[in-house]
């Protein structure tokens, strides 16, 4: 197998000086010992800037190790600045996201906020215009009012007092005699109604929510609750 022979630049430097020499020689052969010595000394220059010019191997080999160091780096910039994008754009994901869902999540509750008020300011509460429907309407006015009572106790002394007739008078009674009959289903007399009327209901002494609310506020002021009255009142 052949040797392989290392070219160094004192090899190159050597052979440019023995191509300067051998060119002296031709010189001094034609041209004198005078001409010879100033030719060799300018061809001696000529060769060592040529040799200076030309890369050995290891300068060869560490340019490309350079080169090839610089475009690594300059890879793993890239990626590196293609991670640091990725990631921006995922966190700017995820916060538009949040956004979103928090925005829609707004939206739902003020639009169930908007139906619960509409909910609230919905028709008022209907009752029957009958007995059952009275004393109902009766009770949650008392509710509101803090005017104790039951259906059973309002009922009880509705049906002795007026036998459920809205417009029954007594006229014969002590309070008939003095011009203030007593009327209504709890047979109320003007004076009392005035005095315990409930606010929110009519001023009328025969409407029979007025009435009922009325006498519950008497009973509750004298009896402590119309579930207390047994009797005439």
């Amino acid at each position: 197998m052949p040797r392989t022979i290392r070219i160094t630049r004192s090899h190159k430097l050597a052979t440019a000086v023995l191509v300067a020499a051998g060119s002296v020689t031709a010189i001094a052969a034609t041209g004198g010992q005078s001409e010879a010595q100033p030719t060799a000394a300018k061809s001696s220059i000529a060769a060592e800037k040529i040799a200076e010019g030309v890369p050995t191997a290891k300068e060869i080999a560490a340019k490309k190790a350079a080169t090839e160091t610089a475009a690594k780096k300059a890879a793993a910039n890239e990626a590196a600045a293609d991670r640091k994008a990725a990631t921006e754009k995922a966190v700017a994901e995820r916060k538009a996201a949040a956004k979103k869902t928090a925005e829609k999540e707004r939206s739902e509750k003020q639009a169930a906020n908007r139906s619960t008020e509409r909910k609230a300011v919905a028709a008022p509460k209907q009752y029957k215009n009958n007995l059952d429907g009275w004393i109902r309407e009766s009770l949650d006015i008392m509710k509101k009012k803090n005017i104790p009572g039951s259906y059973e106790g309002l009922h009880r002394n509705i049906m002795r007092e007026s036998s459920g007739n809205p417009n029954a008078v007594n006229d014969w009674d002590i309070n008939a005699q003095n011009g203030i009959p007593s009327k209504g289903l709890l047979q109320v007399i003007q004076p009392t109604f005035d005095t315990y009327h409930v606010k929110g209901t009519p001023k009328k002494l025969t409407d029979p929510v007025a009435n009922i609310t009325a006498a519950a506020n008497y009973a509750a002021d004298r009896y402590g609750s119309i579930d207390n009255v047994d009797s005439a009142y």
